[in-house]
């Protein structure tokens, strides 16, 4: 930004937005607004993220509040938090006028926020938009929505207000066919075409003088009523009114389709946990808490069937969990006394007393909803460019209609202003661009939620719609493709000994020293290690351990331990750790020890290579011997060693700038010490990176279990995405396009426009909803 200024991230609750268009206009308004540096309206979960500089924060929020309330009186706005540099402050509020107690009944289970005198507490799963200010909602009617301006129009329709426009639109049918077909003629049938319109309409209209007042004139309350009473100023009464009952009918399909999106993708996001149980002071009885409440060292308890609340380790029970909705993975994990669990996960059958290890704000499934509900935030070239579009689109289309309205009547012998005003009419009503507006953002958004519900976080659509374009994929080692974890691997005897006598020397060698590689050895053995008769250990640095085992030297370790006592050792050609054991100066063999590559890792390179990747590539900062080895193994391209973590970064500028500059570059850590590789790639993925903030903070993308082969499933839902949303911009034009040319040349009428507006919209939301459906892909 150049300011060298403290960035504040800013997200306020607008309950009531129910259309994109909506959204469109007040994400325009507040971009204009001096000191916001970034802005964005998520239109699935109701949310405005605001990036401003501290020293203007507070004002500036203030205005964006003022500006969302001139453009879209009806919203009511709170505030969900306040981040700073990453910290977060709760704080609640409202502009001037805008209620702050309301209901989204779309499933308002979950997601409250609670202000408690100065206190506040700010449930994470915002997208509910379900918000209490404790004492002043006493006698509220959770029923009533203060959404007057949209009565009757709306993307998502509480019950309440359907059975009002269902009602609406048969009273305004029932007009219609008395106009029709009674024997009325005149001003009295002429009133009842009238009446009919008011039932039916007298709300858009009313909504569209109000936004021409405001200076907002192209929208599809305005293309709607100039299209309507344009047909009434042309005599065509029974069309006018029977346009807008279709058009409200097909507002309440698609607000129904709106609906059950959000629905279903809030249903992938279902992981926050309601409620712990936390034992009293006397340690067998419980009490039921918010989450929110529970500090670390708190023990819980959580039955069979519950969700796990908070972050812990396991201190007494044993029972099965299912992790699938933070991992995708299928198979339920065994949990027993001294096992990490992970908040969100749901407890199987039996009982665990858990020891919280971290607050409700730092847990799994609070960094989970985070990321996902604050992905749409930033947003793909496909949207922006939806957004730019729909934003000359409307303009243009008006003029052309203007030109199509009176310039054939003034040149064509015979044309009449009647017929040329009806086919302008029309062209205005196919005009809408809603389909795209809506399907995009869903379409994007529902590809984030089916990642998170395979175990994969993706921060933002841009993020999404750039692992389509990635055609090299950079690999760290350990920890990665590996599992970080030495193994011995061979057991080689000499000079006439057993394996068991070989490893049991090893052991006892071994027993007293903490380096991963005698953690290793230890492992293998897997018995009782003799002490009787050891004594004199003597660990000798970079060589390895001597030890005397009844009066007999053993010697453990590498070659130059076995150069330094005058012992001639075999020098196996292999890719690992070598430790050589020798007895009473006798080579007794050796063991090799190495990091076990990860059961998928082979598969998920060749499932990239599937996806059309050009390129795979390893570094590695093991020996030269080592990493080839593995890549070999594996099959990756490239392989680089030896390096340091700036080294990393080095090679990966190389790597950029070897390539096109279309084709993106994916960098894929174990996030511990890849933070500055993570960052510099096109697209960060961290492996298993929940444990690592600084993982989650650099990467893109992270991947919540340790299968590398996750990342081919990231790029296959990614290409799902894209499909869908340009079958859906293809699908929109495509059929406006054919409209619009029929209602110039007279052969569309308005019914025909608006099927193509609503009905096109109404499909488009319905194949949008196909990206959930993506399971263990």
């Amino acid at each position: 930004m150049g300011t060298g200024q403290e960035q504040v991230k800013r997200e306020l609750l607008l309950d009531g937005l129910d259309c994109a268009n909506c959204a469109l206009k007040i994400e325009n308004g507040v971009k204009k607004i001096k000191g916001i540096n970034e802005c964005s309206v998520n239109f699935v979960t109701k949310t405005l993220s605001l990036h401003t500089t501290s020293d203007m924060d507070e004002q500036v929020v203030e205005e964006a509040k003022r500006k969302v309330l001139r453009l879209e009186p009806h919203i009511r706005i709170s505030e969900k938090g306040k981040h700073v540099n990453g910290h977060v402050h709760t704080h609640t509020g409202s502009a001037a006028g805008a209620h702050n107690h309301s209901h989204d009944h779309a499933g308002h289970n979950h997601g409250h926020s609670h202000s408690h005198g100065k206190h506040s507490h700010t449930h994470d799963q915002h997208q509910h938009g379900h918000t209490h200010e404790h004492g002043s909602h006493a006698g509220h009617d959770p029923s009533h929505t203060h959404d007057d301006a949209h009565a009757g129009h709306s993307h998502e329709h509480g019950a309440g207000q359907t059975k009002v426009l269902l009602a609406r639109l048969a009273a305004g049918s029932v007009l219609l066919a008395a106009a029709i077909w009674s024997p009325l003629e005149g001003w009295a049938q002429f009133t009842l075409y009238a009446l009919a319109y008011l039932i039916a309409g007298g709300d858009i209209v009313l909504q569209a003088s109000k936004n021409i007042i405001r200076g907002q004139v192209f929208d599809e309350y305005f293309l709607m009523s100039v299209a309507t009473l344009g047909a009434f100023a042309i005599g065509e009464y029974p069309e006018g009114v029977a346009v807008m009952l279709f058009y409200q009918l097909g507002e309440l399909f698609q607000g129904m389709a709106v609906n059950r999106s959000r629905k279903s993708i809030q249903s992938l996001m279902d992981i926050r946990p309601d409620y712990a149980n936390i034992l009293t002071g006397s340690g067998d009885e419980t009490r039921r808490v918010s989450p929110e409440d529970v500090r670390i060292g708190d023990r819980i308890v959580v039955k069979a069937g519950e969700r796990v609340p908070l972050d812990g380790i396991v201190r007494a029970g044993r029972s099965m969990v299912d992790t699938s909705a933070l991992t995708g993975e299928s198979v339920p994990r065994e949990l027993e006394s001294g096992s990490d669990v992970l908040s969100g996960s749901v407890n199987k059958n039996g009982m665990l007393t858990i020891e919280v290890t971290k607050t409700f704000g730092e847990s799994t499934v609070s960094k989970i909803l985070d990321l996902v509900q604050n992905a749409s935030s930033r947003k793909a070239k496909t949207e922006h460019f939806i957004s730019k579009f729909a934003r000359y689109y409307t303009p243009v289309v008006v003029i052309l209609a203007a030109v199509i309205a009176f310039v054939p009547p003034l040149i064509l012998s015979g044309a009449t202003f009647a017929d040329w005003i009806y086919r302008a009419l029309v062209f205005l009503v196919i005009s809408c661009p809603c389909a795209l507006v809506v399907s995009i953002p869903l379409g994007f958004f529902g590809g984030i939620g089916a990642a998170s519900r395979n175990g994969i976080l993706v921060k933002g659509s841009n993020y999404l719609e750039a692992l389509n374009d990635v055609k090299v994929v950079v690999f760290d080692k350990t920890g990665t493709l590996t599992k970080g974890v030495f193994k011995v691997t061979a057991i080689r005897p000499e000079g006439g000994r057993t394996e068991e006598e070989l490893m049991e020397l090893a052991a006892i060698a071994e027993a007293n020293s903490n380096h991963p590689i005698a953690e290793s050895i230890r492992a293998a053995w897997a018995k009782a290690i003799p002490t009787q008769g050891v004594e004199g250990y003597d660990e000798v640095a970079g060589h390895g351990i001597k030890v005397s085992v009844n009066g007999r030297e053993v010697l453990a370790g590498n070659a130059k331990l076995m150069k330094q006592a005058g012992i001639s050792y075999t020098t196996p050609e292999t890719a690992g750790t070598i430790v050589h054991v020798a007895e009473a100066g006798t080579y007794v063999g050796h063991l090799i020890i190495a990091d076990e590559v990860k059961d998928d890792a082979a598969a998920a390179i060749q499932a990239l290579k599937k996806l059309g990747i050009r390129k795979t590539v390893m570094l590695t900062g093991d020996a030269k011997a080592v990493g080839e080895a593995v890549g070999h193994e594996l099959g990756v391209d490239e392989v680089y060693a030896e390096l340091l973590p700036q080294d990393k970064v080095e090679r990966l500028e190389q790597l950029e700038a070897a390539k096109s500059p279309k084709e993106k570059m994916v960098f894929v850590g174990d996030g511990i010490n890849d933070t500055p590789v993570l960052a510099r790639a096109d697209v960060g993925v961290a492996m298993g990176g929940l444990g690592s903030d600084a993982a989650i903070e650099a990467a893109d993308v992270v991947i919540m279990t340790d299968e590398p082969s996750k990342l081919a499933s990231a790029i296959r839902i990614a290409k799902r995405t894209r499909m869908i949303v340009w079958q859906n911009i293809a699908f929109a034009l495509g059929v406006k396009a054919i409209f619009l040319l029929l209602g110039v040349f007279g052969i569309a009428t308005m019914w025909e426009a608006v099927f193509s507006d609503v009905g096109v919209t109404v499909l488009a939301v319905l194949n949008a909803m196909r990206v959930l459906r993506v399971k263990n892909i």
